[in-house]
């Protein structure tokens, strides 16, 4: 059985962001094919993915290292959603499918109740997959991937406080739902815009200066997700 380089690259970049390598620390590619029990055909192939997306730098003398992100790096990023998110609405509103909307729907629905019940936790992972959803309906597989990079790149560079008001963060998503039902690109635009603004608040930088980090490198969470992979 042959391993794709993309899963290995998921795993990879799955356990920087959640901290089982530190920010500096080297990724040599024998370490990483024991870890997720591939060859290093592979992690190389990932290895360079990773370095393209921001995740990974080569050293001279090093070899491939966690980068190390400035601040400023992360106040850009959220820049760029800032930007991207509103248009990526504002396309939906034009190119979205039914399927879409049944799932974006759905997930209000879910969202709604869980923030009525006060589960944070849900409310991360259906709120991921709402955003990954519009973005989806935006109808451009590159502003879907580019989105997709910064949520992760951010996700490992910030921490989010809960939402004060979840019920009112998730008739936010409601009423986005209903412009891109209705095409009006420029209040899905609007919405969404206003929505990302306030989510931007939330964040807080998980390091700053270098100085905080963890001598070791943590167990890795999870191995390559092999589910349905066949030679």
């Amino acid at each position: 059985m042959r391993i794709p380089a993309h899963s290995v690259c998921t795993a990879i970049r799955d356990d920087i962001v959640a901290g089982v390598y530190e920010r500096g620390s080297r990724l040599t590619e024998e370490l990483l094919a024991r870890r997720y029990g591939v060859s290093r055909v592979p992690v190389r192939e990932a290895l360079r993915t990773l370095e393209a997306e921001g995740f990974v730098v080569t050293r001279r003398h090093a070899g491939a290292c966690v980068a190390e992100p400035t601040e400023q790096e992360g106040a850009d990023l959220l820049e760029m959603r800032m930007l991207l998110e509103p248009l990526g609405a504002s396309r939906a509103a034009q190119r979205r499918t039914e399927a879409h909307l049944k799932v974006l729907r759905g997930l209000v629905r879910l969202g709604q109740e869980r923030a009525r019940r006060g589960n944070s936790e849900d409310l991360r992972s259906l709120g991921a997959w709402f955003h990954e959803t519009l973005a989806q309906a935006s109808g451009s597989a590159a502003m879907t991937s580019m989105l997709t990079q910064l949520r992760h790149k951010i996700a490992w560079m910030y921490a989010v406080e809960a939402p004060a008001n979840p019920v009112e963060s998730w008739a936010e998503h409601g009423g986005i739902v209903d412009a891109v039902a209705r095409g009006d690109g420029e209040r899905a635009r609007a919405l969404t815009a206003l929505h990302t603004e306030r989510a931007t608040a939330a964040h807080r930088l998980r390091f700053t200066g270098g100085g905080d980090r963890p001598d070791r490198v943590r167990n890795s969470q999870h191995p390559v997700n092999m589910t349905g992979l066949r030679h």
